[in-house]
Protein backbone atom coordinates (compact mmCIF):
# COMPACT_ATOMS: atom_id res chain seq x y z
CA UNK A 1 0.00 0.00 0.00
CA UNK A 2 2.07 2.91 -1.25
CA UNK A 3 0.19 5.57 0.71
CA UNK A 4 1.44 4.02 3.94
CA UNK A 5 5.10 3.83 2.98
CA UNK A 6 8.00 6.18 2.51
CA UNK A 7 7.05 7.27 -1.01
CA UNK A 8 4.08 9.34 0.13
CA UNK A 9 4.35 13.13 0.31
CA UNK A 10 4.37 13.41 4.12
CA UNK A 11 7.22 10.90 4.44
CA UNK A 12 9.20 12.67 1.71
CA UNK A 13 8.61 16.05 3.30
CA UNK A 14 9.62 14.99 6.80
CA UNK A 15 12.20 12.33 6.01
CA UNK A 16 10.37 9.71 8.08
CA UNK A 17 9.68 6.01 7.55
CA UNK A 18 6.01 6.34 8.47
CA UNK A 19 3.60 9.25 7.77
CA UNK A 20 2.90 9.86 11.44
CA UNK A 21 3.47 12.86 13.70
CA UNK A 22 3.27 12.85 17.48
CA UNK A 23 1.05 15.60 18.86
CA UNK A 24 2.65 18.57 20.62
CA UNK A 25 1.02 17.98 24.00
CA UNK A 26 1.94 20.52 26.68
CA UNK A 27 3.78 19.02 29.68
CA UNK A 28 3.67 15.63 27.92
CA UNK A 29 5.63 16.01 24.68
CA UNK A 30 9.19 16.30 25.97
CA UNK A 31 12.58 15.21 24.65
CA UNK A 32 12.15 11.59 25.77
CA UNK A 33 8.84 11.10 23.98
CA UNK A 34 9.79 13.08 20.87
CA UNK A 35 13.07 11.22 20.37
CA UNK A 36 11.38 7.85 20.90
CA UNK A 37 8.79 8.59 18.21
CA UNK A 38 11.40 9.87 15.77
CA UNK A 39 13.70 6.92 16.38
CA UNK A 40 10.75 4.59 15.71
CA UNK A 41 10.18 6.10 12.27
CA UNK A 42 7.70 8.90 12.93
CA UNK A 43 8.16 12.60 13.68
CA UNK A 44 8.49 13.30 17.37
CA UNK A 45 7.56 16.78 18.51
CA UNK A 46 8.56 18.73 21.62
CA UNK A 47 5.83 21.02 22.98
CA UNK A 48 7.05 24.54 23.67
CA UNK A 49 3.75 25.46 25.40
CA UNK A 50 4.66 28.11 28.02
CA UNK A 51 8.13 26.70 28.69
CA UNK A 52 10.81 29.29 29.53
CA UNK A 53 13.37 29.52 26.71
CA UNK A 54 16.31 28.18 28.75
CA UNK A 55 14.40 25.04 29.71
CA UNK A 56 13.13 24.61 26.15
CA UNK A 57 16.70 24.79 24.87
CA UNK A 58 17.71 22.03 27.26
CA UNK A 59 14.90 19.82 25.97
CA UNK A 60 15.97 20.37 22.36
CA UNK A 61 19.60 19.61 23.19
CA UNK A 62 18.53 16.47 25.06
CA UNK A 63 16.40 15.35 22.12
CA UNK A 64 19.32 15.78 19.72
CA UNK A 65 21.46 13.62 22.02
CA UNK A 66 18.81 10.88 22.14
CA UNK A 67 18.05 10.87 18.40
CA UNK A 68 19.59 8.28 16.12
CA UNK A 69 21.69 9.70 13.25
CA UNK A 70 19.60 11.27 10.50
CA UNK A 71 16.32 11.22 12.44
CA UNK A 72 14.28 14.46 12.30
CA UNK A 73 12.31 16.03 15.14
CA UNK A 74 9.93 18.92 15.56
CA UNK A 75 8.83 21.68 17.90
CA UNK A 76 5.25 22.77 18.50
CA UNK A 77 4.69 26.47 19.15
CA UNK A 78 1.33 27.41 20.67
CA UNK A 79 0.90 30.93 19.34
CA UNK A 80 -1.38 32.05 22.19
CA UNK A 81 1.38 31.31 24.69
CA UNK A 82 3.20 34.27 26.28
CA UNK A 83 6.47 32.51 25.42
CA UNK A 84 5.65 31.97 21.72
CA UNK A 85 8.13 34.60 20.53
CA UNK A 86 10.96 33.19 22.61
CA UNK A 87 10.13 29.66 21.43
CA UNK A 88 10.39 30.89 17.86
CA UNK A 89 13.86 32.30 18.53
CA UNK A 90 14.92 29.01 20.13
CA UNK A 91 13.73 27.21 16.98
CA UNK A 92 15.86 29.59 14.89
CA UNK A 93 18.92 29.20 17.10
CA UNK A 94 18.83 25.41 17.08
CA UNK A 95 17.72 25.05 13.46
CA UNK A 96 14.77 22.84 14.39
CA UNK A 97 13.90 20.85 11.23
CA UNK A 98 10.11 20.98 11.63
CA UNK A 99 7.81 23.37 13.49
CA UNK A 100 4.10 22.87 13.99
CA UNK A 101 1.92 25.72 15.19
CA UNK A 102 -1.46 26.01 16.86
CA UNK A 103 -3.91 28.50 18.39
CA UNK A 104 -3.21 31.53 16.22
CA UNK A 105 -1.96 32.87 12.90
CA UNK A 106 1.44 31.39 11.92
CA UNK A 107 2.44 34.33 9.72
CA UNK A 108 5.36 35.39 11.89
CA UNK A 109 6.62 31.82 12.21
CA UNK A 110 6.49 31.28 8.46
CA UNK A 111 8.27 34.55 7.74
CA UNK A 112 11.04 33.79 10.23
CA UNK A 113 11.59 30.07 9.62
CA UNK A 114 10.84 29.36 5.97
CA UNK A 115 13.93 31.24 4.70
CA UNK A 116 16.02 29.03 7.01
CA UNK A 117 14.66 25.86 5.44
CA UNK A 118 12.49 24.83 8.39
CA UNK A 119 9.33 22.91 7.47
CA UNK A 120 6.30 24.66 8.96
CA UNK A 121 3.05 22.79 9.50
CA UNK A 122 0.16 24.69 11.12
CA UNK A 123 -2.65 22.87 12.92
CA UNK A 124 -5.98 24.09 11.52
CA UNK A 125 -9.63 23.57 12.42
CA UNK A 126 -11.42 24.97 9.36
CA UNK A 127 -11.13 25.18 5.58
CA UNK A 128 -10.69 28.97 5.74
CA UNK A 129 -7.72 28.61 8.10
CA UNK A 130 -6.20 25.94 5.90
CA UNK A 131 -6.48 28.02 2.73
CA UNK A 132 -5.00 31.04 4.48
CA UNK A 133 -1.90 29.24 5.75
CA UNK A 134 -1.36 27.55 2.39
CA UNK A 135 -1.24 31.00 0.77
CA UNK A 136 1.19 32.11 3.48
CA UNK A 137 3.59 29.32 2.52
CA UNK A 138 2.86 26.41 4.86
CA UNK A 139 4.43 23.12 3.77
CA UNK A 140 1.49 21.02 4.99
CA UNK A 141 -1.37 21.30 7.47
CA UNK A 142 -2.69 19.20 10.33
CA UNK A 143 -6.49 19.07 10.06
CA UNK A 144 -7.56 18.47 13.65
CA UNK A 145 -11.10 17.39 14.45
CA UNK A 146 -12.88 18.06 17.71
CA UNK A 147 -12.38 14.42 18.82
CA UNK A 148 -8.84 15.43 19.79
CA UNK A 149 -7.68 16.12 23.31
CA UNK A 150 -6.73 19.55 24.62
CA UNK A 151 -7.74 22.68 22.70
CA UNK A 152 -10.23 21.83 19.97
CA UNK A 153 -12.30 23.37 17.18
CA UNK A 154 -15.93 22.84 16.16
CA UNK A 155 -15.77 20.32 13.30
CA UNK A 156 -15.32 16.56 13.52
CA UNK A 157 -12.44 14.75 11.85
CA UNK A 158 -14.87 12.97 9.53
CA UNK A 159 -16.13 16.18 7.92
CA UNK A 160 -13.07 18.42 8.36
CA UNK A 161 -10.43 16.21 6.73
CA UNK A 162 -12.08 15.64 3.34
CA UNK A 163 -13.04 19.29 2.96
CA UNK A 164 -9.51 20.50 3.68
CA UNK A 165 -7.99 17.76 1.51
CA UNK A 166 -10.17 18.86 -1.39
CA UNK A 167 -9.38 22.54 -0.88
CA UNK A 168 -5.57 22.37 -0.69
CA UNK A 169 -2.66 21.35 -2.89
CA UNK A 170 -0.22 20.81 -0.01
CA UNK A 171 -0.32 17.58 2.05
CA UNK A 172 -2.99 17.21 4.72
CA UNK A 173 -2.30 15.35 7.96
CA UNK A 174 -5.35 14.08 9.84
CA UNK A 175 -5.66 14.41 13.63
CA UNK A 176 -8.38 13.74 16.16
CA UNK A 177 -9.54 10.22 17.00
CA UNK A 178 -6.65 8.31 15.41
CA UNK A 179 -5.30 5.63 17.74
CA UNK A 180 -4.80 2.51 15.63
CA UNK A 181 -4.59 1.18 12.08
CA UNK A 182 -8.31 1.62 11.51
CA UNK A 183 -7.90 5.33 12.11
CA UNK A 184 -4.96 5.50 9.71
CA UNK A 185 -6.98 3.84 6.94
CA UNK A 186 -9.94 6.14 7.62
CA UNK A 187 -7.66 9.19 7.47
CA UNK A 188 -6.29 8.20 4.07
CA UNK A 189 -9.80 7.39 2.82
CA UNK A 190 -10.79 10.95 3.77
CA UNK A 191 -7.96 12.37 1.65
CA UNK A 192 -5.17 12.78 4.21
CA UNK A 193 -1.62 11.67 3.51
CA UNK A 194 -0.53 11.30 7.12
CA UNK A 195 -1.81 11.24 10.69
CA UNK A 196 -1.00 13.05 13.90
CA UNK A 197 -1.46 11.03 17.08
CA UNK A 198 -1.51 12.37 20.62
CA UNK A 199 -3.58 10.43 23.14
CA UNK A 200 -2.24 7.00 22.13
CA UNK A 201 1.32 8.17 22.78
CA UNK A 202 0.48 9.20 26.34
CA UNK A 203 0.28 5.47 27.04
CA UNK A 204 3.68 4.43 25.75
CA UNK A 205 6.56 3.25 27.89
CA UNK A 206 8.76 6.21 26.94
CA UNK A 207 6.20 8.86 27.93
CA UNK A 208 7.20 10.37 31.28
CA UNK A 209 3.75 11.44 32.51
CA UNK A 210 2.66 10.22 35.94
CA UNK A 211 1.44 6.59 35.96
CA UNK A 212 -1.92 7.76 37.30
CA UNK A 213 -2.45 9.78 34.11
CA UNK A 214 -1.67 6.76 31.94
CA UNK A 215 -4.03 4.57 33.98
CA UNK A 216 -6.82 7.12 33.61
CA UNK A 217 -6.43 7.00 29.82
CA UNK A 218 -6.30 3.19 29.74
CA UNK A 219 -9.44 3.01 31.93
CA UNK A 220 -11.37 5.52 29.78
CA UNK A 221 -14.58 4.54 28.00
CA UNK A 222 -16.46 5.98 25.05
CA UNK A 223 -18.09 8.81 27.06
CA UNK A 224 -15.24 9.49 29.46
CA UNK A 225 -14.28 12.91 28.05
CA UNK A 226 -15.86 16.31 28.56
CA UNK A 227 -15.36 19.65 26.82
CA UNK A 228 -14.84 22.62 29.12
CA UNK A 229 -14.24 26.30 28.43
CA UNK A 230 -16.98 26.67 25.82
CA UNK A 231 -18.16 29.92 27.40
CA UNK A 232 -14.64 31.36 27.15
CA UNK A 233 -14.34 30.57 23.46
CA UNK A 234 -11.43 28.19 24.11
CA UNK A 235 -12.91 24.70 24.44
CA UNK A 236 -10.68 21.98 25.88
CA UNK A 237 -11.32 18.22 25.88
CA UNK A 238 -10.28 16.30 29.00
CA UNK A 239 -11.18 13.14 30.86
CA UNK A 240 -14.11 13.67 33.22
CA UNK A 241 -13.26 14.19 36.88
CA UNK A 242 -13.99 16.62 39.72
CA UNK A 243 -12.23 19.42 37.84
CA UNK A 244 -14.39 19.11 34.71
CA UNK A 245 -17.51 18.91 36.90
CA UNK A 246 -16.54 22.17 38.60
CA UNK A 247 -15.88 23.80 35.22
CA UNK A 248 -19.34 22.72 34.08
CA UNK A 249 -20.93 24.10 37.25
CA UNK A 250 -19.23 27.49 36.92
CA UNK A 251 -20.09 27.77 33.24
CA UNK A 252 -23.73 26.81 33.89
CA UNK A 253 -23.91 29.54 36.53
CA UNK A 254 -22.35 32.10 34.15
CA UNK A 255 -19.48 32.69 36.52
CA UNK A 256 -17.00 35.46 35.62
CA UNK A 257 -14.41 34.46 33.04
CA UNK A 258 -11.64 35.28 35.49
CA UNK A 259 -13.01 32.75 37.99
CA UNK A 260 -13.29 30.03 35.36
CA UNK A 261 -9.78 30.72 34.06
CA UNK A 262 -8.36 30.70 37.58
CA UNK A 263 -9.79 27.23 38.15
CA UNK A 264 -7.63 25.85 35.35
CA UNK A 265 -4.36 27.43 36.45
CA UNK A 266 -1.70 24.81 37.11
CA UNK A 267 -4.08 21.91 36.64
CA UNK A 268 -2.33 20.32 33.65
CA UNK A 269 0.92 20.14 35.60
CA UNK A 270 -0.99 18.67 38.53
CA UNK A 271 -2.15 15.82 36.30
CA UNK A 272 1.04 15.19 34.34
CA UNK A 273 3.62 15.64 37.09
CA UNK A 274 1.75 15.00 40.35
CA UNK A 275 -0.71 12.40 39.08
CA UNK A 276 -3.79 14.20 40.42
CA UNK A 277 -6.62 12.47 38.58
CA UNK A 278 -9.39 14.22 40.50
CA UNK A 279 -8.46 17.90 40.21
CA UNK A 280 -5.80 17.71 37.51
CA UNK A 281 -6.51 18.49 33.85
CA UNK A 282 -6.32 15.09 32.15
CA UNK A 283 -6.22 16.27 28.55
CA UNK A 284 -7.09 13.38 26.26
CA UNK A 285 -9.10 12.77 23.11
CA UNK A 286 -12.10 10.55 22.55
CA UNK A 287 -9.72 7.91 21.21
CA UNK A 288 -8.73 7.24 24.84
CA UNK A 289 -11.50 4.63 24.85
CA UNK A 290 -9.47 2.64 22.29
CA UNK A 291 -6.26 2.67 24.34
CA UNK A 292 -6.08 -0.40 26.56
CA UNK A 293 -2.38 -1.01 27.14
CA UNK A 294 1.01 0.64 27.61
CA UNK A 295 3.56 -0.38 24.99
CA UNK A 296 6.90 0.83 23.58
CA UNK A 297 6.55 3.56 20.96
CA UNK A 298 8.13 1.37 18.29
CA UNK A 299 5.55 -1.36 18.90
CA UNK A 300 2.66 1.11 18.80
CA UNK A 301 3.72 2.56 15.45
CA UNK A 302 4.56 -0.77 13.86
CA UNK A 303 1.26 -2.29 15.03
CA UNK A 304 -0.65 0.72 13.76
CA UNK A 305 0.72 0.55 10.24
CA UNK A 306 0.75 -3.24 9.95
CA UNK A 307 -2.92 -3.23 10.95
CA UNK A 308 -3.58 -0.48 8.43
CA UNK A 309 -1.89 -2.45 5.66
CA UNK A 310 -3.88 -5.57 6.56
CA UNK A 311 -7.14 -3.62 6.45
CA UNK A 312 -6.20 -2.08 3.10
CA UNK A 313 -5.40 -5.55 1.76
CA UNK A 314 -8.77 -6.89 2.83
CA UNK A 315 -10.55 -3.90 1.33
CA UNK A 316 -8.78 -4.60 -1.93
CA UNK A 317 -9.97 -8.19 -1.86
CA UNK A 318 -13.55 -7.08 -1.22
CA UNK A 319 -13.36 -4.63 -4.12
CA UNK A 320 -12.12 -7.32 -6.50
Amino acid sequence: MTLLRQDNRVCRLLGTKYPILQGGMAWVANAELASAVSNAGGLGIIAAAATPPDILEKEIIKAKELLLPGKPFGLNIMLMSPTADSALEVAVKHKVPVVTTGAGSPGKVLERLKPLGTIVIPVVASVAQARRVEKQGADAVVAEGMEAGGHIGELTTMVLTPQISQALKIPVICAGGVADGRGVVAAFALGAEGVQVGTRFICCEECTVHPNYKKAVVDARDRSTAVTGQSLGHPVRCLRNKLTAEFERLEAENAPASEIEALGTGKLRAAVVDGDTEWGSLMAGQSAAMVNDILPVKTIIENMFSQAEEIMSHLGEVKR
